[in-house]
């Protein structure tokens, strides 16, 4: 159910913006912004990511994945997308667990998301996330820090 995936590979790249474009679609219409970074990506962008990218499959098909960064004592996780075929099923708590459990274990933990993105902050929350605060990354457009120690 939950891979690694080898991103260098230009096949799952590209199943990974089948997934990644639709759920920035629905996170866009929800916070009113709609330059997301991740929403511009290529095939070529995403295989030349420094993140690591681990994904959830229903059978053999690619529903989400979470990528984060390991930067010494702190695992910043990067994206969480599900796609909106596979929302509602408790994929996304899945593969936060997976990085807490099996990647940060005794690191602190930092994810971001839209200020407006309810669903995703209360996931966050639900998982031991705390609320750090909101920066503004366009003109009236904010993303909330979270932290996990």
């Amino acid at each position: 159910m939950i891979h690694k995936l080898m991103v260098d590979n230009e096949a799952i790249a590209k199943q990974m913006l089948d997934v990644q474009i639709p759920s920035y679609q629905i996170e866009a219409e929800l916070i009113d912004f709609y330059d997301i970074p991740q929403l511009k990506d290529t095939v070529e962008t995403v295989m030349a990511s420094n993140e690591t990218f681990v994904g959830y499959f229903v059978e053999d098909e690619l529903a989400a994945f979470i990528s984060y960064t390991d930067e010494g004592q702190v695992i910043d996780i990067c994206r969480l997308v599900v796609h909106p075929n596979y929302f509602r099923k408790g994929i996304a708590r899945k593969l936060v667990a997976h990085v807490l459990d099996e990647i940060a274990k005794y690191k602190k933990v930092i994810v971001s998301t839209g200020a407006k993105n309810a669903p995703a902050k209360q996931l966050y929350e639900q998982c031991g996330f705390q609320e750090m605060k909101d920066i503004e990354v366009a003109p009236n457009v904010f993303i909330t820090l979270f932290e996990r120690n």
